[in-house]
């Protein structure tokens, strides 16, 4: 007997097969019982036929609970009403564990019940097809970095310094010292790049933000490259290539989780680079002309600002050349005017705000420590990243993707804090 796991099961028509499942919902129809079964890989409908398994296991069957856990055995056959293909014609059922009263039912249930029960909420099929495509950006994201010939580097958690000050930083002791949850890899991978010229990382970083937005939360993982000898323009074509590489390979290989979410994939479709650009000075003047009163040059943008302009679009838009005095201190001026400086942010279409912010980095030593002092930090405690200036500096690009807003958004969820296993939210470090 061939033991399978449930999306093995297109391959393997008319066999008899084993499966290991957790019954996620049942219902039965006089002599016939259907069996709803997950095993992580997929969802599959059992039927259970009384005249074909005797009055034993029939029975067997109905008295299952809501996450048992069992062995199934019986025959993979064609089922074109679903979008699976097939289902399983149980032979025999073996019981591992009966579960108990089972928390979530196919009722509705509030927010902060689900959450307080993240640990089960993960196996519903809404939250199983988000990690599904969680996952499937996480694997494109490595195969397109590797195959643009980017090296993978690692940044550390704990730190010194920080690279847009320490105001929404965690702050911890290291031994005598003080130290910091990384807000960001950057300054590291700048280091990196200047070693191994093109890298990125991908890893968890933290903000001390008391927000409680749709957008937000307090830990999150960031996919940061960060290249050597590349300006500000050709770094934005890598960012609308690598979100459009990562949209495709969702639409081509998550066909039946977008299917579970409902998600409109024709919007989806449009994603292909290149993207529009805006800069911020016409941004300003564009959302005067919305309405937007309330703001005025030198402002950064808020959640409707942002969703106003993606509006204007169906792809997502890079909005340019923000005011020096809103943006971090170590991007590179404009050639041409000191107001602002080479970056910009690339904001989601439908409401889902900013998902990545990048720029191009000084490289002047000088510059650099101006602006480090000009914004009150500790010139100790990045000696080592004003050195990278002095020993064969270059211009260079990076960037930083927020992984959960970009599950959110292309999964379609409605906040945030359901595109990651267990978030941390202001309010929240359970479980």
């Amino acid at each position: 007997m061939k033991k399978i796991s449930i999306n093995q099961m297109p391959s393997h028509i008319g066999e008899e097969v084993k499966l290991g499942a957790w019954l996620a919902n049942k219902r039965s129809s006089g002599k016939i019982a259907f069996l709803q079964l997950r095993d992580g890989t997929g969802f599959v409908q059992g039927v259970v036929v009384k005249a074909d398994v005797g009055e034993e296991i029939f029975q067997l069957a109905k008295s299952l609970t809501q996450e048992s856990s069992i062995y199934v055995t019986g025959t993979v056959t064609e089922d074109t009403r679903n979008s699976f293909g097939c289902e399983i014609q149980v032979s025999s059922i073996e019981v591992l564990s009966l579960a108990e009263d089972f928390p979530i039912t196919p009722k509705e249930h509030g927010t902060e019940f689900l959450m307080d029960n993240r640990h089960v909420w993960l196996r519903s099929r809404k939250q199983h097809a988000i990690m599904k495509i969680r996952n499937e950006i996480i694997r494109a994201t490595y195969e397109f970095f590797n195959d643009e010939g980017f090296v993978k580097m690692d940044p550390p958690i704990l730190t010194g310094s920080a690279p847009e000050g320490t105001s929404e930083l965690f702050a911890t002791k290291y031994f005598d010292e003080d130290a910091f949850l990384s807000q960001s890899g950057q300054l590291y991978m700048e280091a990196a790049a200047m070693a191994m010229g093109k890298v990125f990382s991908f890893g968890p970083t933290f903000r001390a933000e008391k927000s409680k937005t749709r957008r937000h939360l307090i830990e999150f993982w960031m996919i940061e490259p960060e290249m050597a000898f590349v300006e500000f323009n050709e770094s934005l074509e890598v960012q609308e290539n690598y979100v459009s590489y990562i949209v495709q390979s969702v639409l081509k290989n998550c066909k039946l989780e977008l299917e579970r979410l409902g998600r409109d994939t024709s919007k989806l479709e449009a994603i292909q680079a290149p993207f529009p650009r805006i800069t911020y000075d016409d941004a300003i003047e564009f959302l005067h002309e919305k309405g937007f009163d309330d703001i005025q040059w030198g402002d950064d943008f808020g959640a409707p600002h942002e969703t106003a302009i993606a509006e204007a679009y169906d792809k997502p838009v890079f909005i340019t050349h923000y005011p020096v005095g809103i943006k971090p201190f170590y991007m590179q001026p404009h050639p041409e005017r000191d107001d602002v400086v080479l970056c910009a942010d690339l904001i989601a279409p439908e409401g889902y705000g900013e998902i990545i912010g990048g720029s191009e980095r000084i490289y002047d030593y000088d510059l650099l420590k101006q602006r480090i002092k000009e914004h009150n930090l500790d010139e100790s405690a990045y000696a080592w990243y004003l050195e990278l200036r002095k020993y064969g500096t270059v211009p260079h690009s990076g960037f930083g993707l927020g992984l959960e807003r970009t599950v959110a958004w292309i999964s379609g969820a409605e906040h945030v804090r359901e595109s990651i296993p267990f978030p941390r939210l202001l309010n929240r470090l359970y479980p």
